[in-house]
C-alpha cells in the first residue's frame, strides 16, 4: 500500500487545474452503452473508479481506449448485459449500467453494489424506478436480474432525491416507449450534464436543472463527443484548504456549481475572487467558526463535510457540522482528533471546538472524502503527518499530492 507523507504549515501559492468530475463521468460512461456508435469523452480523470468502469464496459463487450484524458467507447460490440460482482463490489457507481443495459437489451444482470464502507445506501430507488418502467426485477444470489419486453414511460417519484437513481431512471426512460415524468429528481450538476448529453445523443428531456424531469422516449440514440464538467468536490477540497494556508488560483472551475460552498468559505474569513472559470482564494487572517448543514444540491455537499470539519478544527470558537444526507459519515473524526483536533460526534452532528493549531501524526483514511480531510489536516498541522490507506483517495482525486505539491506543499507518496 501507499501512504501520503506531509510536512505541514507550508503556505500554498501559484495555480492548479481542476480535473473533470468523477461523479459526472461515471454515468456518462454508462450512457455510452445506449448507442451502437463510438462515444468520445474528454477531460476524463485518471482515477481508480474510472478505470474500474472501463473494465466493466470492456466486460460487456465494448471497445474502450483511454489516452491523455480522452476516452473512446465503441458501443457496437456490446454483447453481454452483465455487471459482475468482482467489479461492482468495489464501486457503487457500477450500478449505473442497469438502466442503459435494460433499455438497450431488455435484460440486465447486475451485482448488488459495494464501494465505500459507510452509510446505508440502498438500491431500492433504482429498482423501483425500473419496475415503474415495466421491468421485472428479481434478486438471485446477490445479483439483480431485470427483464422487460419494452420499457414503457410512467411517473416516477423519489421520496428522497437520489443522484444515482435519477441517473439510472433517465438512462432507462430515454429509450422507453411514451413519456416518463420524474418528480423530486436530483438537481446536481452531474445529473444536469447527463441529461444534456442524452439530449445531444437524440433524447428528448425537458425540465433539466429542476427537480421535475420529463422524458419523451426516443427510438434510438447516436453516439456523441463531449467534455466532462469540472469536479466541484475537488475544487471545494482545494478551496477549503486554501482558506487556512492558501493564496492561489484554481483553473477549469465552474463557480456556479460552488455557490453555497464559496459563501461558507467567505463567512469563514477567506477572500474569494472569480474571473470566468477561475477562482482565486486568499486565506483568512483568522478562521471564523461557521456552522454547516449538508443537503442535496444546491445545498452544502455531503462530499465536502469531512473537509469542512478539518478547517473548523483550527477556527476561532466552536461550530456544528450536521450531515442530513448520510448520518454516519464521520469516520474521519477520530483520525482528525489524532492530529489534536477537538471534535465529538452525537448522532449526525459533529461538534468542533477550534484549536490554535494541529500537530502531525500517523492517521488512516477510511473513504474518499475522509482521506481528503486528513490531507487537509496534515497540510495545516505542524510537523509530519503520514496518511495511510490512500487507495481510497485514488478513487476520487487525480494526482492530489502532485497538485498540492505544485502549489508549494511538502507532500509526497511513499510505499508503506
Amino acid at each position: 500500500m501507499d501512504k501520503i507523507v506531509i510536512q505541514g504549515q507550508k503556505p500554498l501559492s501559484g495555480s492548479a487545474e481542476i480535473s473533470g468530475a468523477k461523479n459526472a463521468v461515471l454515468p456518462l460512461m454508462a450512457a455510452s452503452l445506449l448507442s451502437e456508435g463510438i462515444t468520445t469523452i474528454h477531460k476524463v480523470p485518471n482515477l481508480k473508479d474510472t478505470r474500474t468502469m472501463i473494465r466493466l464496459l470492456e466486460m460487456t463487450g465494448a471497445g474502450v481506449a483511454f489516452k491523455n484524458g480522452s476516452l473512446t467507447i465503441d458501443g457496437s460490440t456490446v454483447n453481454s448485459p452483465v455487471a459482475p460482482y468482482e467489479l461492482v463490489k468495489t464501486m457503487r457507481a457500477s450500478f449505473y449500467v442497469l438502466g442503459p443495459l435494460l433499455a438497450r437489451f431488455g435484460s440486465a444482470r447486475v451485482s448488488l453494489p459495494g464501494g465505500c464502507a459507510w452509510g446505508p445506501r440502498p438500491v431500492n430507488f433504482h429498482l423501483t424506478a425500473m419496475e415503474k418502467l415495466g421491468a421485472d426485477i428479481e434478486l438471485d444470489e446477490g445479483y439483480i436480474n431485470a427483464k422487460v419486453d419494452k420499457l414503457t414511460g410512467n411517473e416516477i417519484h423519489f421520496e428522497i432525491p437520489s443522484v444515482g437513481a435519477t441517473g439510472n431512471a433517465l438512462m432507462a426512460a430515454v429509450l422507453a416507449e411514451g413519456t416518463t415524468t420524474i418528480t423530486n429528481a436530483a438537481m446536481e450538476p452531474e445529473i444536469t450534464q447527463l441529461a444534456d448529453v442524452l439530449n445531444q445523443m437524440g433524447g428528448n428531456i425537458t425540465g433539466i436543472g429542476t427537480n421535475t424531469l420529463k422524458i419523451f422516449g426516443a427510438d434510438s440514440l447516436k453516439a456523441q463527443e463531449f467534455t466532462v464538467i469540472p469536479d466541484r468536490i475537488e475544487a471545494g477540497t482545494f478551496l477549503i484548504c486554501g482558506a487556512a494556508i492558501g493564496d492561489f488560483t484554481l483553473h477549469h472551475v465552474e463557480p456556479d456549481h460552488l455557490t453555497t460552498v464559496l459563501k461558507k468559505i467567505e463567512d469563514a474569513g477567506a477572500k474569494i475572487e472569480i474571473e470566468g472559470k477561475s477562482i482565486h482564494i486568499t486565506k483568512a487572517e483568522k478562521i471564523k467558526s461557521v456552522d454547516v448543514t449538508t443537503d442535496v444540491y444546491p445545498g452544502f455537499p455531503t462530499d465536502l463535510q469531512a473537509q469542512w470539519i478539518a478547517l473548523m478544527a483550527v477556527a476561532e470558537g466552536s461550530s456544528m457540522v450536521t450531515d442530513t444526507v448520510y448520518h454516519d459519515r464521520f469516520s474521519h473524526v477520530p483520525e482528525l482528533n489524532r492530529l489534536g483536533a477537538n471534535i465529538r460526534v452525537e448522532n449526525n452532528v459533529a461538534f468542533v471546538r477550534g484549536r490554535p493549531s494541529l500537530k502531525g501524526a500517523n492517521v488512516m483514511s477510511t473513504d474518499i472524502r475522509a482521506s481528503a480531510s486528513l490531507i487537509i489536516g496534515g497540510l495545516i498541522a505542524d510537523g509530519r503527518t503520514d496518511v495511510s490507506r490512500v487507495y481510497h483517495i485514488d478513487r476520487g482525486y487525480e494526482n492530489i499530492e502532485q497538485k498540492f505539491s505544485s502549489l508549494g506543499a511538502e507532500i509526497s507518496r511513499e510505499r508503506e
